[in-house]
């Protein structure tokens, strides 16, 4: 292919989920760069492979496919890692599937248990009726002509991937709603985004749920980019101008990975007091974001985690970094809701 018409029912990725369906898509053979609307080719004689569709679901991409995603970057210290080429991603070449939202790129560093890992044919660039290539930042969100409503922040970070943010977010939103709040805004602040993670957000109870294709980027990396911080402030003020009782904010990956440092930068000028819930792997995870987040100035509310898994884990956990820890995997009963709700998001 060297450009053209492509099929209309033609499997895309949940990197594109805010770009409309066209009833005619065609494409040109030029350089694919981030964030771009770009058409894959799966080759014939190799394996399928998954992917999340826009609707969270599971998608398998059978061999021959053509399907749409976008070139991005990923830094990640768990699983496969990849990055757009300078110069993007070049017609007639392979490139790599990096994460299951159908991010692709040149392939940095490998994790054999993803299985969304393939390697694809870039085919070219979509355009717009106009002859422009399409990009997700022409569908993003934009903030209201509003002011900040004042919304108290609760900010969850971790010590590594897989540490529990995300099960320590559903808590927090889960005890802000006991509480009484009706309306609770959720935000996957930094690393790579994922409909079925925000999708949970909502699930638990928030009444609103965004992430980096929200506001134009495939993913927060690499680190130190040019213009995060706007970036990341146009998020945080989109969310905190939105009508809602509270803000809860998951940071993914560590404390350094995904510009997570210029988050918090642009988060502190917004609020110099956010609730902090830390999730960590173990006791001296925890006691080193502590001092690094101390460093910044900011405090943790609490602290949960495999840290907390067992009462001498918990114990342990407490003393040595003199903040009150809770387990809110295996206990996420109406009791530890409570105390989440009074330790950590008290008014």
């Amino acid at each position: 292919m060297t450009g053209g018409g492509l099929p209309a029912n033609l499997k895309r990725t949940s990197a594109l989920r805010r770009v409309p369906s066209f009833e005619n898509t065609r494409f040109r053979s030029v350089c694919g760069n981030e964030g771009d609307v770009c058409a894959f080719e799966l080759p014939r004689d190799v394996a399928a492979f998954r992917v999340e569709a826009p609707t969270g679901r599971i998608m398998e991409i059978a061999p021959g496919d053509v399907f749409l995603a976008t070139p991005g970057d990923r830094e990640s210290t768990r699983w496969v890692s990849g990055r757009v080429p300078a110069g993007g991603l070049v017609p007639g070449q392979d490139y790599w599937v990096v994460a299951e939202s159908g991010i692709v790129g040149e392939l940095v560093g490998v994790a054999p248990s993803d299985d969304f890992f393939a390697c694809v044919r870039y085919l070219g660039a979509v355009c717009g009726e106009a002859g422009e290539t399409l990009n997700i930042k022409q569908f993003a969100e934009t903030a209201p002509a509003k002011a900040d409503r004042n919304a108290p922040v609760y900010l969850v970070l971790g010590t590594s991937g897989d540490a529990g943010k995300t099960t320590a977010a559903i808590a927090v939103i889960r005890a802000l709603r006991m509480k009484g709040h009706t309306a609770v805004t959720a935000l996957k602040a930094t690393g790579s985004p994922g409909v079925g993670e925000i999708a949970r957000y909502r699930d638990f109870g928030a009444t609103q749920a965004f992430d980096c294709v929200d506001f134009g980027l495939p993913g927060t990396y690499p680190a130190g980019r040019e213009g995060i911080g706007e970036f990341f402030g146009n998020a945080l003020d989109y969310c905190l101008r939105l009508r809602a009782d509270a803000l809860v904010v998951e940071c993914g990956g560590d404390l350094f990975g995904g510009n997570v440092p210029e988050f918090l930068a642009c988060l502190k000028a917004r609020r110099s007091d956010p609730r902090i819930i830390l999730a960590a792997a173990d006791t001296l995870g925890a006691l080193g974001a502590k001092h690094a987040l101390a460093e910044v100035g900011l405090g943790i509310s609490l602290i949960t985690g495999a840290c907390t898994d067992t009462p001498t884990l918990r114990g342990q956990t407490e003393a040595l970094c003199g903040v009150p820890a809770r387990n809110m995997l295996r206990r996420l009963d109406r009791g530890t809701e409570q105390y989440v709700s009074s330790a950590a998001a008290s008014e």
